[in-house]
């Protein structure tokens, strides 16, 4: 009776009995292998094994498909209706998409996977790892973040031919995108830019998390991981990632209302973040950095009309424009993973926005206005559930959730589900999240 209990709740239970330790130990290590893909994808695809760039775009999806039907053998995946309703909805819209949208098996199957492979995948890494997990997977993310930043300083500084920039199949091209005068935004180890935003945006609520405790990481690690952070935000060129952290210390700030004597470590980490920005701020590299990112931030908030047309407009206005764009639409919508990049260069042989650029465009275009509202419903239902969850837990001392949720907040119901990156970024995030509510017997 307990162990299907166990089943049943997703998110309530803080104690995690298991299955086991041979198991549990391998799952594990197939959702360590599911992150370190994730961060060096890029780097196989561009660097080690270009000519394998088109299968390696797909490399994390076995993973996730083995964790996926071990944990459901295992009786490991939970009865919620978020998982659910999100794999009914899978398994129409890919037979809807064949015979009433594009028809095309290829590009249907790589569109379902999202449903059927990498939401269920979430659930099941919230049951295989635990707060102690998650933890280790943030002391991963500050190592990891400090030669990042090397790299995207180098990748900043050197022409797009340099081999720090090439791009995917050893593109000489180069892989950085349109930033500010002769300066290109720099993707990390990533395929494109984005994982680079979305890299930083993960590891600063872990950042703030051990400013807050201290004793979990090796100190060093941690003021070096800081000044990282702050030194790829102006050298990513990204927008996006400086809003992010600055929700993250939004996010903190709630968590310390709740839990008062966490101010003086929150102000220490301030004054910390302070005293590195203006430290940096005399060194030339990062004032051109600055400068670069100060021009961009002024062209693009000239188009976009400011922080409201960069915050209201692509999260809320997403919604109020998919719906608006829904009028003409097959009732079944033109056919699930058409809204992709690679669902486009199947279909056309050019890499393109066939549906919308927008996440929830793209899902009411693909599947119709039923299907994609009630998955984008889901989605938006499932982070508040995590939400208010992790904001309970605040109480107890335990403020991982919580800042982890600044970040998923925004990216579970709202993020790029069609490129692959932010695909795992949300599909890991949500799962740590769920996992970091729960803490080892």
């Amino acid at each position: 009776m307990h162990k299907q209990q166990d089943r049943i709740t997703a998110f309530n239970n803080e104690s995690y009995d298991g299955i086991s330790d041979n198991k549990t130990t391998f799952l594990k290590k197939a959702v360590w292998l599911y992150f370190l893909l994730l961060i060096f994808e890029g780097a196989l695809r561009k660097w080690l094994l270009p000519a394998l760039d088109t299968p390696l775009l797909v490399v994390r999806d076995p993973i996730a498909l083995f964790i996926v039907l071990a944990s459901w053998r295992l009786g490991l995946l939970p009865s919620t209706p978020y998982l659910t309703f999100t794999i009914i909805i899978g398994v129409i819209a890919l037979f809807t998409s064949l015979f009433f949208g594009h028809g095309n098996l290829a590009v249907a199957v790589f569109g379902a996977r999202i449903l059927l492979i990498h939401f269920p995948l979430m659930f099941a890494i919230g049951r295989i790892f635990n707060l102690e997990d998650v933890v280790k997977i943030g002391k991963a993310t500050l190592y990891i973040a400090i030669p990042m930043t090397v790299l995207v300083t180098l990748q900043f500084y050197s022409p797009q031919s340099a081999w720090v920039n090439r791009g995917v199949g050893g593109s000489l091209q180069g892989a950085g995108f349109s930033g500010a005068g002769e300066f290109f935004r720099p993707p990390g180890t990533f395929s494109f830019t984005n994982g680079n935003t979305l890299f930083y945006s993960f590891a600063a609520p872990f950042i703030i998390y051990f400013f807050l405790n201290p004793e979990k990481i090796n100190k060093y690690i941690l003021l070096a991981s800081g000044v990282a952070l702050i030194c790829a935000v102006p050298l990513s060129i990204s927008r996006g990632l400086l809003f992010q952290v600055l929700i993250s210390l939004i996010f903190t700030g709630v968590a310390i209302g709740r839990k008062p004597e966490n101010l003086g470590k929150i102000l220490l980490f301030l004054l910390v973040g302070l005293i590195a920005l203006v430290s940096l701020s005399k060194f030339s590299f990062f004032q051109t950095a600055t400068g670069a990112f100060s021009e961009r931030y002024e062209i693009a908030n000239e188009s976009e009309g400011g922080l409201n047309g960069v915050l209201v407009d692509r999260y809320l206005g997403g919604m109020v424009e998919a719906i608006k764009n829904s009028y003409g639409l097959p009732f079944f919508g033109r056919g699930i993973g058409m809204g992709t990049n690679v669902g486009s260069s199947l279909l056309t042989g050019e890499t393109t926005f066939l549906i919308a650029e927008g996440e929830w465009g793209r899902l009411i275009g693909e599947m119709g206005p039923l299907l994609g509202i009630f998955l984008i419903a889901i989605r938006v239902f499932f982070s508040i559930r995590i939400a208010w969850a992790s904001f309970k837990k605040i109480a107890s001392g335990n403020l991982l959730p919580w800042v982890l949720v600044s970040f998923g907040l925004l990216l579970i119901p709202q993020g790029q589900w069609g490129q692959p990156t932010s695909l795992g970024f949300s599909t890991l995030l949500g799962g740590l999240i769920i996992a970091s509510l729960r803490v080892s017997n």
